[in-house]
């Protein structure tokens, strides 16, 4: 807890440091009435990377631009160059969840886990708006509070590490013909579409990266067609992170905008796995998929369908799976902005688990907390053998608040085995597929760029599926009663 709280003195300490002038710069002899003026100066040169005044750091199109863009005030401290792309990020987070569930628990009886999970992200990169840019992250995620046995993993710990590090290449109007085109080479990460199968992760504590080349072209605001050849980066919690040539990821994917009520997405994916000393787990996947939608809007309906469908191999059985997801919203014109969203989503999972065909879906790298549930210490379900119905509400009160309130129910697609974060299985087939429901409450408040707090809560009420399961499935005790989660959390960036 002592290097948490040195940390969280660090980060503050340095905000203020931005934000005060050093003494050499301020009219001393005066009445102080240069002091606004300054801070004005101070303000609008941290802001030269946002909104109308954006400056392109390396990583703009491989990521979402609210995950980059902040103000720089590290930059205005060091009084460095616009060129110059310098940055400190710090998410503090306190998790808290009761009667654990999975069969790899090592605590039980319905003990409550509590850790907290620890995020530092520093940037430094060069170009600005140039044609040649670079760019280099490191990541330092570590969680305290789990000697007692909690949750830890390489989804939660991984410490010291370079997340991204690459060179890139930028022609704003390719012969004359107004398209841009975009080339990176290194380790970087990506966010592709909804993010549902390839994305930088903002919930969870550590991040997937990839080694190798990604290239883009198109008009701005109406389409790109992007393309790239990886190899996945595998993380390890303490040693420095690793890539391997037995691991292949491919892919092409095409954004089309030009049609505002019908947008469209589509996209192949290619993966081949084979560092699993178990040839039975060696994965050779085509990933196709296709996402329409409309962004929402004031007293109008919007909608998003995505779906995709997997082929292949893994290890000597063939793959089959598929992943439809759908969701109908509305904004209402009233107070505080209303937007009720209906929801769908189906993974495919295995009906007869070692048998001659494979038939869950692989999430492969995407993310699931916007749409499905918290992960963290959290997060029993994959997108992975899973049919869920529900329904969310957004409002926002004010200027910076977001509120949510969102209800989910979850059934087993097929057979009877609990795939990803749970790893229950009843060989008996008499436990059912319904896994029960969730509520969950979430505020976000973004006092500025630099400063969010983030503050959760979800119940999941069990299903009938955890009060029949038979002792051999691995359920701990105290497994079978509803789970609270709670989490708090504040980032401050620099």
């Amino acid at each position: 807890m002592a290097v948490l709280g040195m940390t969280i003195m660090f980060s503050c300490g340095v905000v203020l440091a931005a934000d005060t002038p050093s003494v050499s710069s301020v009219n001393t002899t005066g009445n102080g009435s240069d002091y606004p003026e300054l801070m004005n100066g101070i303000r609008e040169r941290a802001e030269a990377q946002t909104g109308k005044k954006w400056i392109e750091p390396a990583d703009a199109v491989l990521n979402q631009r609210r995950e980059i863009e902040w103000a720089r005030y590290l930059n205005v401290a060091l009084n460095l160059p616009d060129w110059v792309d310098l940055g400190i990020e710090n998410r503090t987070r306190f998790e808290s969840v009761d009667h654990p569930w999975r069969s790899t628990a090592t605590i039980g009886g319905g003990r409550t886990d509590s850790q907290v999970a620890l995020r530092t992200r520093v940037r430094f990169g060069l170009g600005g708006n140039g044609p040649f840019r670079f760019l280099f992250e490191g990541q330092d995620s570590r969680m305290y509070g789990d000697e007692t046995g909690g949750f830890v993993n390489n989804t939660t710990v991984n410490e010291w590490d370079i997340l991204q590090l690459f060179g890139s290449l930028t022609a704003e109007n390719v012969l004359g013909s107004g398209l841009r085109t975009d080339l990176h080479f290194g380790r970087m990460t990506l966010d592709f579409g909804s993010r549902r199968y390839i994305a930088r992760n903002d919930f969870r504590n550590t991040t997937n990266a990839f080694d190798g080349v990604h290239w883009q072209i198109g008009k701005e605001k109406l389409w790109r067609f992007r393309t790239f050849l990886v190899e996945p980066v595998i993380r390890d919690d303490v040693q420095l992170d690793e890539q391997n040539n037995k691991f292949l990821f491919w892919g092409a994917y095409l954004e089309n905008h030009q049609i505002p009520w019908m947008k469209f997405n589509t996209f192949y994916y290619g993966l081949n796995d084979q560092t699993p000393q178990n040839e039975n787990l060696h994965r050779t996947y085509g990933t196709y998929g296709l996402r329409l939608f409309k962004s929402p809007a004031m007293s109008e309906f919007d909608y998003e369908l995505e779906g995709a469908v997997q082929v292949g191999r893994l290890g000597q059985v063939d793959h089959f799976a598929y992943n439809p997801n759908a969701q109908v919203g509305y904004t209402f014109p009233l107070p505080w902005t209303p937007r009720f969203l209906v929801l769908y989503t189906y993974a495919s999972g295995t009906r007869t688990p070692g048998g001659s065909q494979s038939e869950t879906f692989d999430p492969l790298f995407g993310a699931r907390r916007f749409d499905l549930m918290p992960t963290g210490i959290f997060g029993p379900f994959l997108r992975s053998n899973i049919s869920s119905p529900g329904w969310r509400l957004i409002v926002t009160p004010a200027k910076g608040w977001r509120l949510q309130l969102k209800h989910r129910f979850w059934y087993l697609a097929q057979g009877n085995a609990v795939n990803g974060g749970i790893l229950l299985q009843d060989p008996t087939g008499g436990s059912g597929n319904y896994l029960g429901h969730d509520l969950e409450f979430r505020v976000q408040w973004a006092v500025s760029q630099n400063l969010d707090f983030d503050v959760g809560y979800d119940h999941w009420f069990k299903g009938s599926y955890f009060d029949r399961l038979p002792s051999s499935a691995g359920l701990p005790a105290g497994g079978d009663k509803d789970t609270d989660y709670f989490y708090v959390s504040m980032r401050v960036r620099l």
